[in-house]
C-alpha cells in the first residue's frame, strides 16, 4: 500500500501557495497575532485538498514455478526395459507435480538431434528451448529422464541460463555390460585385388571378461574370416577390394552373455573399389572391317591396357614371305596363352578361327581360365559356321552356342529380346523401344543351335545374336554377328555400339551395377534407397530389419523393365539389413562413428558434474527389486545452497504479475470536506474570542 498525489493544479503553483503561507504564519507568530496557528492548520489543509492525496493499494497474482522434465527417446533408451521404465517413471513424475498448484511442469520429449547423420542424445538442447520464453528467474529446476548417454552437458564454464538445480533420474541398472565394436581407421578407397589394411577395436563398457572376443568379416555380405581380439586393444586386419564399386565391410563380434545390447555388435565400412587398367588381350582373325572398331574403342579408354593381335596371314598361306618379315614381333603364344593368362581380366576372339596358330593343348587353358574366373568374349562371323571354328575345339566345354555351320544372310534389325528388355547390359539401349528399333541395320548372323545362358538380343526370325552364359567362376558373351561395325560407321543412322560393347566387357569383367540379379541399398542421410534388379518376374517387398531389430517391408516400384526401387526415410541411425528373396545387402543409415551407439550402457557419471554444481539429485530409478525409486519433491522459498540426496529441491519463484491497482482519495468527499470545515470553524471560533 502506498501513497502518491495527483495535484488539481500545477506544482509550482501550490509551492508558492505554501511559501506564501509559511510567510504570512512566519510574521503573524512574530508579531504575536492571536490565531496564527490556526490560520496555518487551515492553510495547509487547503493546499493538501489541492494537492488530492491518493491511496493505492496494488493487487498481485503469484506466478508458478516452471520445472521442465526432459524425457530421453533416443535410440540408446530402446534398450534392457529402459523405455518401460521411463514412462512408468514420467506417470509417477507428472503425479507428484500436480501436487503443488504453483509448480508448472513443462514435458519435453527430446531424442538424438533430428536430421542429423552423426545422431547424439542433446537433452540440454532439447531444455534450453523448453524455457526459452520464461524469465530465468521463473525456473526453479530441471529434472531429465534419461540413461545418462547425455552429449551435450554443460562444461564447467558453461551457464545453465537459470538459477535452479539439475536433478537426473537414471534409467537402466547399475551392474549393466556391454560389448561393442567401433572402426577405427579404413580406407574410403582400393584397388580391386590389392591388399588394404583395416583398423578396428572391440569395447567391453562396464565390467570385462579379458576374454579374447572372436570377431567375423564379411566382404559385401559373403564371410571372409574370423579375427581373435583382445578387447581395448587396435586389431589390424587385412582383405582385398574384391570388385569395383561400393564394397561393404562388416564385422561382427560375437555377443557376451547379458550384454545390454548387440545393436553396437557391428561395424561396417565402405571402401570404393578401384580398378587398375583392365588388361585385354584382343585376338583378330584374318583383317576385316568390323576389326578397327573393337580396336578403337579399347584404345580409346585410358583404363584399359590392350594387347592386340592380328592374323595377318594363316600358316597354310604360303606366298614366299620371309618368316622374319611376316610380323613385327613374333606372336608370343606361350607367354600370352599359357604362363601369363591369368594376368588378363578379357579375352576377346574378333572372327578367330583354328588355324594352327594356338596348339589345340591351348584352347584348354583358356577354357580353364575361363572357369576359374576369367572373363571370354567371341564376336562371330564366317569363320565360326566353317570347319575350322573355335566352337570345334576344347573351348567348346566353355561356350554358350553350337554353330550350325551355317550363316543367314538377310537384312534384319537386332532388337532386344524378352529378357534383353530387363538385362542391365541391354536395357535402355538408346533407340531399342521403337519398333522398328531406332538404329541401323545389320546382314548376317550365324546359326546356332538353342543356346544356354541368356539371349538378349536377336536377329532375324528371333535367331540368337547376342548370348550372356556363366561357365563355373568365369563368364562368356558371344556375339553372333560381324556386324557391329556397321553402328561404328553410321550406317543407317548407326546405333549404340560404344554402349552395347562397354556393357558387355564390364558384365564379363563382374561390374556390379550390370548383374542381371541384384539388390543394392544406400542412404543419403536419413533416406534410405533400396534397388532391385531382375530378369525375373516381380520381386515384392523388401523386408528392412533395423539396428533396434525392427522390421518392416518397403514396397518397390518398377522404374524401369526388370528394375524397381522403393525409399523410405528411417527413424534409427546404424547398419540396416535389406533382403529380398535369396538376396541380402546392407546400409548404413547415418555416419557410421555416431556418438549414440559408441556407448549403450546407462550411467550417471556424464551428468554428475553438472548435478553437483546446481545442487541436484542424481540416483538411479531401479531400486534393485524390480520397482521404482523416485525421490520426494521439496518446494523452497529461497536460494539452494546443498543438495539432498533424498529429495529433488525447487527453487519457488518470487515473481508476481499485477492484476490491478486500488485508489482511495484521502481528501475526496466527506472526509476531506471534514477537515476543512474543522479547520474553518476552529478559526471562526478563536476570531471571535
Amino acid at each position: 500500500m502506498t501513497i502518491e498525489f495527483a495535484p488539481f493544479l500545477p506544482l509550482p503553483f501550490l509551492a508558492a501557495l505554501a511559501v506564501i503561507s509559511l510567510a504570512l504564519a512566519a510574521l503573524g507568530f512574530r508579531a504575536s497575532v492571536r490565531g496564527t496557528a490556526l490560520r496555518l492548520l487551515a492553510a495547509l489543509a487547503v493546499l493538501a485538498a489541492l494537492a488530492n492525496p491518493l491511496l493505492l493499494q496494488e493487487n498481485r497474482e503469484q506466478l508458478t514455478t516452471v520445472v521442465p522434465v526432459v524425457v530421453d527417446r533416443s535410440q540408446s533408451q530402446e534398450t534392457a526395459g529402459r523405455r518401460e521404465m521411463t514412462d512408468k517413471a514420467l506417470a509417477a513424475l507428472k503425479e507428484r507435480l500436480a501436487r503443488f498448484p504453483l509448480i508448472e511442469p513443462r514435458i519435453v520429449e527430446a531424442g538424438a538431434a533430428e536430421n542429423s547423420d552423426s545422431p547424439s542424445t542433446r537433452l540440454f538442447e532439447a531444455l534450453n528451448s523448453a524455457i526459452s520464453d520464461v524469465p530465468p528467474a521463473r525456473v526453479g529446476g530441471a529434472i531429465l529422464l534419461t540413461d545418462g548417454q547425455v552429449h551435450d552437458v554443460p562444461g564447467a564454464g558453461q551457464s545453465l541460463g537459470f538459477a535452479g538445480p539439475v536433478h537426473g533420474l537414471v534409467t537402466g541398472k547399475a551392474d549393466e555390460h556391454d560389448r561393442r565394436i567401433e572402426v577405427l581407421r579404413a580406407p574410403r578407397f582400393g584397388i580391386v585385388g590389392e591388399e588394404q589394411e583395416l583398423t578396428f577395436r572391440v569395447f567391453d563398457d562396464g565390467r570385462s571378461t579379458n576374454a579374447p572376443a572372436r570377431v567375423t568379416v564379411s566382404v559385401n555380405g559373403e564371410q571372409t574370416a574370423t579375427v581373435d581380439a583382445t578387447p581395448g586393444a587396435e586389431t589390424p586386419f587385412p582383405f582385398k577390394v574384391p570388385r569395383g564399386g561400393t564394397n561393404v565391410v562388416e564385422l561382427t563380434v560375437d555377443p557376451v552373455p547379458g550384454e545390454v545390447t548387440e545393436a553396437n555388435n557391428q561395424a561396417v565400412h565402405l571402401i570404393q573399389g578401384i580398378r587398375e587398367n583392365l588388361r585385354v588381350l584382343l585376338v583378330s582373325g584374318e583383317p576385316h572391317a568390323g576389326e578397327r572398331a573393337w580396336r578403337n574403342l579399347l584404345k580409346s579408354d585410358a583404363s584399359v591396357d590392350l594387347v592386340h593381335f592380328t592374323i595377318l596371314r594363316p600358316p597354310e598361306k604360303q606366298d614366299g614371305t620371309p618368316i622374319n618379315e611376316l610380323s613385327l614381333i613374333a606372336f608370343p603364344t606361350r607367354e600370352l596363352f599359357v604362363e601369363k593368362i591369368e594376368d588378363f581380366d578379357l579375352i576377346i576372339f574378333d572372327r578367330y578361327q583354328h588355324r594352327g596358330v594356338l596348339p589345340i593343348l591351348y584352347y584348354d587353358y583358356i577354357a580353364e581360365y575361363v572357369k576359374k574366373g576369367g572373363a571370354l568374349l567371341i564376336a562371330a562371323g564366317p569363320e565360326h559356321a566353317s570347319e575350322d571354328s573355335i566352337a570345334l575345339t576344347p573351348l567348346e566345354t566353355v561356350l554358350p552356342a553350337a554353330p550350325l555351320g551355317t550363316m543367314h544372310e538377310v537384312g534384319f534389325y537386332p532388337r532386344l529380346s524378352e529378357k534383353g528388355k530387363r538385362h542391365p547390359v541391354t536395357r535402355g539401349l538408346d533407340g531399342s523401344t521403337a519398333e522398328p528399333p531406332h538404329w541401323g541395320r545389320w546382314f548376317r548372323t550365324v546359326d546356332v543351335e538353342p543356346p544356354k545362358g541368356e539371349t538378349v538380343m536377336t536377329g532375324d526370325g528371333d535367331r540368337p545374336l547376342l548370348v550372356l552364359d556363366r561357365a563355373g567362376e568365369g563368364r562368356v558373351a558371344m556375339l553372333l554377328s560381324d556386324q557391329g561395325w556397321l553402328w561404328a560407321r553410321g550406317f543407317e543412322g548407326g546405333g549404340p555400339h560404344v554402349s552395347l560393347y562397354r556393357r558387355i566387357a564390364h558384365w564379363l569383367m563382374k561390374e556390379p551395377e550390370l548383374e542381371e540379379e541384384a539388390l543394392t541399398a544406400k542412404a543419403a542421410g536419413h533416406l534410405l534407397e533400396v534397388t532391385r534388379q531382375t530378369i525375373g518376374d516381380a520381386p515384392g517387398a523388401a523386408v528392412v530389419e533395423s539396428p533396434s531389430g525392427k522390421t518392416e517391408n518397403l514396397p518397390l516400384t518398377e522404374i524401369a523393365p526388370g528394375l524397381y526401387r522403393g525409399e523410405k526415410r528411417m527413424d534409427e541411425t546404424g547398419l540396416f539389413k535389406i533382403t529380398n528373396g535369396e538376396l541380402s545387402t546392407l546400409a548404413h543409415v547415418g555416419a557410421a562413428d555416431a556418438q549414440e551407439f559408441k556407448a549403450m550402457i546407462s550411467t550417471t557419471e556424464a551428468l554428475k558434474p553438472v548435478a553437483e554444481r546446481s545442487k541436484g539429485y542424481l540416483g538411479r530409478l531401479d531400486d534393485g527389486r524390480g520397482g521404482l525409486r523416485i525421490p520426494d519433491i521439496l518446494p523452497v522459498r529461497s536460494d539452494i545452497r546443498v543438495s539432498d540426496d533424498k529429495r529433488m529441491l525447487i527453487r519457488m519463484t518470487d515473481e508476481t504479475v499485477l492484476k490491478g491497482i486500488d485508489t482511495l482519495p484521502l481528501f475526496a468527499g466527506f472526509a476531506g470536506l471534514a477537515v476543512l470545515l474543522l479547520a474553518m470553524s476552529a478559526m471562526w471560533w478563536r476570531e471571535g474570542r
